[in-house]
């Protein structure tokens, strides 16, 4: 599913990022007292009475002459046209302002809920003096307190009540999967080929695909839906708005696809870069296939796809679950396993195992490898139950979790592999305290 986009907007200097890292309850965004810190659009999660939804904050808008402010204020228009509800910030201390006038205008042409939020109301007499506000236009003014943390929970519930009901649900019947990589590693190039088609753009130059492409077709009987998704940069390389505006994109792709695929380029080799895609898709539990593509390219001989394997496998560590296809866009090699990879990965992904089953195998785990003990305490495991799929989640209870040592959740996952097929799928332990 979709999540909610929210947009965080307002002139420079009234406390954006302040309130960004209040929402996501992290300092993940640069805060300074001085304008224009924030140059650059950050993107997170939040989550607010069980709905998840992802925050933009933005830079200062100004109506100066100059590169980097006209840049700031494309990025703040590209996170506008991107969500579904915008915040635009103020602050009571200087009151209202023309530039605030200025970003009232813009936001009147959107045609989205706008919630105007009067920042740096610390006391009851600035809370008090919010009403000049009211001349925006924008409905009432909320007074929130971003550094105390005042009046976010009332700012919250307005976002939440105006998500849109009509955001894009799972089709049960319907593998979605995306093609995910840093730029001109041949995404565009499979899909083209995958489908018989031409129907993305292809260029010999970065950046080609700006937009995330939905295309629905069918092999062996089973309805997929094809992600292209823009090549995804590193946020301090990328300087062109679209490219930044795709990685948004990209992300979306991501939280609706079942199964990702990570395009990797046999003539380059492995970048920094491609660690930092896959670790995208890895965080969101998604099932994961590397696609090395170009692989017609290289000179090769006897060991080159096993000495490229155990390449992949070292720089890809949290990715040893991953199952890996040497491809060629050009010439079509082994392009018509990937939609049997994704179907038997995103079947994995969603098996159950009965929880009399796993506790079979906890009783076998415990007999080869004894629990660890920890400052004279031992970690007695009495029950493993599965909790959800999508990725595969186990809940085992203990008797204290603080004693569930690293090591230890990666013996009853590696235990859980040899017994169950769970290609392409991470999967998850959770230790829980037994009552």
């Amino acid at each position: 599913m979709v999540l909610p986009v929210v947009a965080i907007v307002g002139r420079p200097n009234v406390g954006k990022s302040t309130l960004f890292n209040r929402i996501i309850n992290e300092r993940l965004a640069i805060v300074e007292d001085k304008p224009g810190v924030t140059r650059d659009r950050n993107y997170a999660q939040a989550t607010w009475l069980g709905r998840k939804f992802d925050v933009i904050d933005t830079g200062g808008i100004t109506w100066e002459d100059g590169k980097i402010e006209e840049e700031i204020r494309a990025q703040a228009e590209i996170a506008i046209e991107e969500a579904d509800v915008i915040v635009m910030l103020t602050s009571v201390v200087n009151g209202v302002t023309d530039l605030d006038e200025k970003v009232a205008q813009l936001l009147y042409r959107t045609k989205k809920p706008v919630i105007l939020a009067v920042n740096k109301a610390d006391n009851p007499e600035q809370r008090a003096n919010i009403y000049d506000f009211y001349s925006l236009g924008l409905g009432d003014p909320i007074p929130v307190s971003s550094s105390h943390g005042t009046g976010i929970g009332d700012l919250l519930d307005k976002i939440v009540s105006e998500f849109p009901q009509d955001l894009d649900r799972k089709d049960d019947d319907v593998i979605s999967f995306s093609m995910i990589g840093r730029p001109n590693v041949g995404k565009s190039s499979i899909v083209n080929k995958l489908l018989g088609e031409k129907r993305v753009i292809v260029a010999n130059e970065e950046g080609t695909t700006r937009d995330a492409v939905d295309t629905p077709f069918v092999a062996d009987d089973t309805k997929f839906k094809l992600i292209d998704t823009a090549g995804i940069r590193r946020r301090g390389k990328v300087y062109e708005k679209t490219e930044k505006y795709s990685v948004l994109r990209a992300m979306s792709a991501i939280e609706r696809s079942d199964v990702v695929c990570l395009v990797l380029d046999a003539s380059t080799g492995i970048r920094e870069q491609d660690k930092h895609v896959a670790g995208y898709a890895h965080e969101a539990g998604r099932g994961i296939i590397i696609l090395v593509n170009k692989w017609d390219l290289p000179e090769k001989n006897s060991t080159s796809a096993k000495d490229f394997e155990k390449v992949i496998r070292q720089e890809f560590q949290y990715l040893d679950y991953a199952p890996i296809l040497f491809v060629s866009a050009k010439t079509g090699q082994r392009l018509e396993q990937i939609p049997k990879m994704v179907k038997k990965v995103y079947k994995n992904q969603n098996q159950r195992i009965q929880s009399s089953v796993l506790n079979d195998l906890l009783l076998e785990a415990s007999k080869l490898v004894p629990t660890p003990l920890v400052k004279g305490k031992r970690l007695r495991v009495y029950y493993m139950t599965q909790v959800k799929t999508d990725p595969p989640t186990f809940v085992v209870f203990v008797n204290d979790p603080e004693l569930m040592h690293f090591s230890y959740q990666r013996f009853l996952i590696n235990q859980l592999r040899e017994n169950f097929d769970f290609t392409g799928t991470p999967i998850k332990i959770i230790p829980r305290k037994r009552k």
